[in-house]
């Protein structure tokens, strides 16, 4: 096929690429501003829906009736839904700015402060107060924002929207349900854009199966009472299999020569460990404790490592997210009394944006190394994908992609447009 492009300059051809990729921003904005407006128009529609749907679900008709004749829609939420982050953050600067000296110093105030409501909650639940105060620290800087999001108008807003109907509509009828039972007033139902709620960020649902009364007065109030909140939040890490014996996990140190191919997820006792070469972060032989563990090194070769033992994955039930489980146990560690990282994580590494990891993805795939379909997410395929590159031609395989992977694969990182489709 000829192109359309045949006897124009290169300065035109440069003009006219923009002109119609202009075009097509414009018209993929102005399909997405419709579809927006569209939604809006239908939410009077689809309010009448969901209450049939909520009361069908046992949620009595006042509470349905009352609390979505309130509901608004929140065109904020729509926007912050659709928002996808540019930038991958780094793993020094999620930690860092989780797990700071502020955060630190005003934990282990507020250990000291509720010492005996935590004692009470470790006692029922197994979780040691430390990790309470850390999941509190991290969901709410200590219950200091709840969100001031309508929980009601912010799902039933999702709810209507087709992207995640179904997950939001559970989620709608879970709040009335909590609004049914009186444990908030409608009104007073705060919380994020995406309805988690009170000091511990419960969603719905969550709410539903975990909450417990903590304080006795018969209700189940996570935004108003610390004692509900501090006993749901262990209950809730009861119930996801919280080993009341062991910790967290652990900062590690490896041996010179290290084969980080075995941070891929595999569980090994820790004798398996030792005799690998595997040390505690000040060189000190592992404690010869029948438990196994999976070695995690979120900055790659050059950043701590970590054994992860059974109650990193508990941690990984309330947020899927590996990062997010190794800020909680190093902050519930820094409260408890313990020192900072022995091997803090590299500042310099690069934060990728997502078309990055859709180049890198794209070039893995091309030369045989399988990430599944390019994504932009760099979740476990695309870094088994990096380790069997890695090994393949000589590289520490640590599944991290350092510059040397990037640039081999040609990912450049200084242009916007890296891996766009467009």
């Amino acid at each position: 096929m000829p192109s359309i492009f045949t006897g124009t300059s290169k300065s035109q051809r440069t003009i006219r690429h923009l002109s119609l990729s202009g075009l097509f921003v414009l018209s993929s904005a102005s399909v997405s501003a419709a579809a927006d407006a569209d939604l809006e128009n239908r939410f009077p529609q689809c309010i009448e829906h969901l209450e049939s749907q909520a009361i069908e679900a046992g949620v009595s008709s006042q509470t349905a009736g009352e609390v979505l004749a309130g509901a608004e829609y929140l065109e904020r939420v729509i926007e912050l839904d659709r928002r996808q982050p540019e930038f991958t953050t780094t793993f020094a600067d999620y930690l860092n700015r989780r797990v700071n000296s502020d955060r630190v110093s005003r934990g282990r105030e507020l250990l000291d402060q509720h010492e005996a409501l935590l004692e009470r909650v470790t006692r029922k639940t197994g979780v040691p107060a430390p990790y309470l105060v850390a999941f509190w620290g991290l969901e709410t800087n200590f219950g200091s924002y709840f969100g001031k999001m309508s929980v009601p108008s912010s799902l039933a807003t999702l709810a209507c929207d087709e992207r995640r109907s179904q997950f939001f509509t559970e989620q709608l009828i879970a709040a009335l349900r909590i609004i049914d039972e009186g444990a908030i007033p409608a009104e007073q139902m705060e919380g994020s854009w995406a309805g988690a709620m009170g000091h511990v960020q419960f969603m719905p649902t969550v709410f539903l199966r975990h909450a417990v009364d903590g304080d006795g007065d018969g209700k189940r109030d996570l935004w108003n009472s610390l004692p509900d909140a501090m006993m749901s939040a262990g209950h809730f890490l009861q119930d996801l299999g919280w080993d009341g014996d062991y910790r967290w996990g652990r900062e590690v140190l490896l041996s010179q020569g290290f084969d980080y191919s075995m941070a891929d997820g595999r569980r090994l006792p820790l004798e398996k460990w030792r005799t690998l070469g595997v040390t505690d972060a000040f060189g000190n032989k592992l404690a010869n404790e029948p438990i196994e563990a999976a070695l995690v090194v979120p900055a790659g070769h050059r950043g701590p490592a970590f054994l992860a033992y059974k109650n990193f994955n508990v941690i990984m039930g309330w947020n899927r997210s590996e990062f997010y489980a190794i800020a909680v146990g190093h902050l519930a560690d820094r409260i408890a009394g313990a020192g900072k990282l022995q091997n803090p994580p590299p500042e310099d590494m690069p934060a990728l944006s997502r078309n990055n990891i859709l180049t890198l993805q794209k070039a893995l795939n091309e030369q045989g190394f399988d990430t599944g379909k390019p994504d932009g997410i760099l979740g476990p395929n695309t870094r088994s994908a990096i380790r069997g590159y890695q090994s393949e031609n000589g590289l520490v395989a640590d599944g991290y992609p350092g510059d040397t992977v990037l640039n081999a694969l040609g990912v450049d990182l200084t242009s916007e447009t890296s891996g766009s489709d467009t």
